[in-house]
């Protein structure tokens, strides 16, 4: 799990404090046990064979079950303890997660967080996650999901560009602005505003970047006009450095959810993250 989690056996030796050539010898002997190659190896990069993805898989769900049951034998059932595995993405983590699992740690010493922000969805059970922060509509599945709010989607530019190019007075309006994409989150060639998101904008953007901390950055620039989460923007808009445009047109609530597997549910941490987290979203993203 280490070398693959790390992409490399000297990652996944610091990561479990081992040598490296211990961590190569324990994955030599595990291949020759099971009479597979879990790993393609060469001189750039070490990746999982066909036969490694799936006993990874299997690995790490067995590992997740094995820790719940210490957890209980450790008297768990009662106060958060043990490690806690959260995802989220980035931008959201850091403004709104890293807080609460920082209180969390604070609140209970016999805790520790694992924290993985990243701006992909995570699979869950096969990647031994507790818990993970979803924006946006879920798929159905087996797991777990607890709404804790939503955020918009808010079209900003900053005063000095506003101040040259002049305000859009709708969305179609668009067309004739210096616009920033991102390829990571939103299509290229479009973005849509209304209640049911029902008005497609065809968009080319004068810069195409595959961050929203890019398109943030270039907005606050003065390069055009972004269109981003609303807890991504919320400290530029406040800041004065961006403004926020066509808002009778960006009224659709993007729903905000926890979600995990049915095993996780009852787990103390678990239970206390979800509860710091529906505390600190009707704090600050409300109904939005």
């Amino acid at each position: 799990m280490a070398v693959a989690d790390h992409g490399g056996f000297a990652a996944g030796a610091r990561a479990n404090r081992m040598s490296p050539p211990a961590m190569t010898r324990a994955i030599a002997a595990l291949e020759a046990h099971l009479g597979v190659a879990l790993f393609h190896r060469s001189t750039r990069a070490v990746s999982l064979t066909e036969e490694g993805t799936a006993f990874l898989s299997r690995a790490r769900a067995i590992l997740a079950e094995l820790r719940d049951a210490e957890l209980v034998a450790m008297g768990a059932q009662d106060t958060p303890q043990g490690t806690l595995i959260v995802t989220a993405p980035v931008a959201f983590g850091q403004r709104h997660v890293v807080p609460v699992t920082n209180a969390l740690l604070a609140a209970h010493p016999r805790l520790s967080v694992r924290l993985l922000l990243i701006d992909r969805n995570v699979r869950i059970v096969e990647e031994g996650i507790d818990v993970a922060v979803r924006i946006g509509p879920l798929a159905d599945s087996s797991l777990i999901a607890r709404t804790i709010g939503a955020v918009t989607r808010i079209a900003v530019a900053s005063p000095a560009y506003l101040a040259e190019h002049g305000t859009p007075a709708g969305p179609h309006e668009l067309r004739n602005h210096a616009l920033i994409g991102v390829t990571a989150v939103n299509p290229a060639t479009e973005w849509r505003f209304g209640a049911k998101r029902e008005m497609a904008v065809a968009i080319r953007p004068r810069m195409l970047v595959n961050t929203n901390d890019a398109a943030i950055h270039a907005a606050e620039a003065g390069i055009g006009i972004a269109y981003q989460l609303s807890y991504q923007v919320d400290d530029a808009i406040a800041g004065g450095r961006l403004f926020p445009l066509l808002a009778d047109f960006c009224v659709t609530a993007i729903p905000v959810h926890l979600v995990f597997g049915a095993s996780r549910a009852g787990t103390p941490a678990v239970r206390a993250f979800a509860d710091a987290m529906q505390a600190r979203a009707a704090e600050v993203l409300g109904a939005r």
